[in-house]
């Protein structure tokens, strides 16, 4: 196992040998700087393990060099040392992710275990680290299947946000996948071993929404027989998911917006606040600015929802995972259904790749498992045809779309633009969100169009 490199910042050369004998001594590796420009060239040449710093300098101030590292985003453990430090040098120190403050004269039992101890909380984080990368490979991964580009970007994004405790604001179509980033998340953090909760905002009706996430007392209210628990408490210590939060009522984004300030709850009927160490998770399909700017969703809330905002993509925007989809869901597909797995020929993939999923992937699941139940009982490879039988069909735009005589060139384009948004509603099964995405116009402005067209 290679000895740790330990970096000492000290102007007196005294110290410096001091310090690097007793080192050494112990089998460590020691490399010296006298001035900060010296340490900076050191740390970038060397790459300690730990560093040593001097608060006064001639060049500078360790404290401002220990900050000046932070900053840039390198994390090697710091221990101060300083021959006339003041308890609140100490205290900014230690703010900015010094291990230890010691005190010169420095015994050389105290310098030995502040490093050791130093050294094994680097170990413990980098195996943490490690773990949460496996954790996010095994289970988040498995979940989060793809390998374009645009996936890659967003499991690197995941990987970075999970080991914060900053609050997630997952925005995408429906059937996109947004709970599977949720739980990646979760698994990926070191709150992993402890609950992850969920709650859909829009399968639960207004009056008992509070009910859910504060839980009640007994007797609070007709059918309440008994104390119960609300998600906030089950998720204590854990991460809690609230699904379609844009559904959620006004009075309710008030409730909720309170506890993110507090960290404390209110069981529906009781008097105690009850203090919860949970990290919110949220997302919707909605487009929260405009649900803001139409009064139904409240901007406080928004903004202390929306810390680290990430976007779930939707299946037409990462065609290219479709095939390693495909795999996956056909295997589950077979398995459950106790049919054999079956192979795709390229011009199956492709038939599959024709179409732009609407409802993501989701109805591609869908699909598949249709495919595999509707297929012939001895068929062992699918063709294109095969495929094709089972995609929806293409909306076929015509009505006023061709010329006819006596109408003028506006009228038509008008009839042409009424049939496209009516097949846009209706492929998307009348969600204007994604009917409107999918045709790239502002919701705001589809509404307009609608109400223009005739159309509802």
């Amino acid at each position: 196992m290679r000895a740790a490199k330990i970096l000492i910042l000290d102007d007196e050369p005294n110290t410096q040998k001091t310090l690097r004998r007793a080192l050494e001594l112990e089998g460590y590796q020691s490399v010296t700087a006298g001035t900060i420009q010296e340490a900076q060239q050191a740390i970038d040449k060397e790459s300690p393990d730990l560093c040593l710093f001097d608060v006064r300098l001639p060049d500078g101030d360790g404290i401002e060099l220990l900050e000046k590292l932070r900053k840039e985003g390198v994390h090697t453990p710091v221990v101060m040392m300083s021959g006339h430090g003041s308890i609140d040098e100490a205290v900014k120190a230690t703010r900015l992710g010094a291990r230890d403050f010691l005190e010169k004269p420095i015994g050389q039992d105290r310098l030995l275990l502040t490093i050791e101890n130093a050294l094994q909380v680097r170990r413990l984080e980098e195996e943490n680290a490690e773990l949460r990368r496996e954790a996010l490979e095994t289970r988040g991964l498995d979940d989060l299947l793809g390998r374009s580009t645009v996936m890659q970007t967003l499991k690197q994004q995941i990987e970075r946000v999970a080991e914060s405790e900053g609050r997630v604001l997952i925005t995408g179509e429906n059937g996109t996948g947004k709970e599977l980033i949720a739980r990646a998340l979760h698994l990926a953090s070191g709150r992993r071993n402890k609950p992850f909760v969920s709650l859909n905002c829009a399968a639960v009706p207004g009056e008992l929404i509070e009910s859910e996430l504060f839980g009640h007392e007994k007797g609070s209210f007709t059918g309440a027989v008994k104390q119960k628990l609300g998600k906030f408490e089950r998720a204590d210590g854990g991460t809690l998911f609230l699904d379609e939060v844009g559904d959620m009522p006004a009075a309710m984004q008030a409730k909720l917006l309170r506890v993110l300030q507090t960290g404390e709850i209110e069981r529906v009927g009781g008097q105690d606040a009850i203090r919860v160490d949970v990290r919110v998770l949220a997302a919707t399909n909605k487009e929260l600015e405009e649900e803001i700017s139409q009064g139904r969703f409240r901007e406080d809330l928004y903004y202390r929802l929306n810390v680290v905002p990430l976007r779930s993509p939707a299946l037409r925007e990462r065609k290219a995972d479709i095939p390693v989809l495909i795999e996956a869901f056909m295997g589950e597909a077979a398995s459950r259904n106790h049919r054999r797995p079956l192979r795709l020929q390229e011009s199956a993939l492709a038939a599959f790749a024709s179409y732009d999923y609407p409802g993501n992937v989701r109805e591609l699941r869908n699909l598949v498992e249709r495919v595999v139940i509707l297929a012939p009982p001895d068929a062992e490879v699918l063709e294109a045809k095969d495929v094709e039988a089972f995609l929806p069909g293409a909306k076929k735009v015509s009505s006023g779309a061709t010329y006819e005589a006596g109408k003028r060139l506006s009228e038509l384009v008008a009839d042409a633009e009424r049939a496209i948004v009516a097949a846009a509603m209706e492929a998307h099964g009348g969600a204007v969100a994604d009917a409107a995405r999918a045709l790239g116009v502002e919701r705001s402005n589809f509404h307009k169009k609608l109400k223009a067209l005739g159309l509802k």
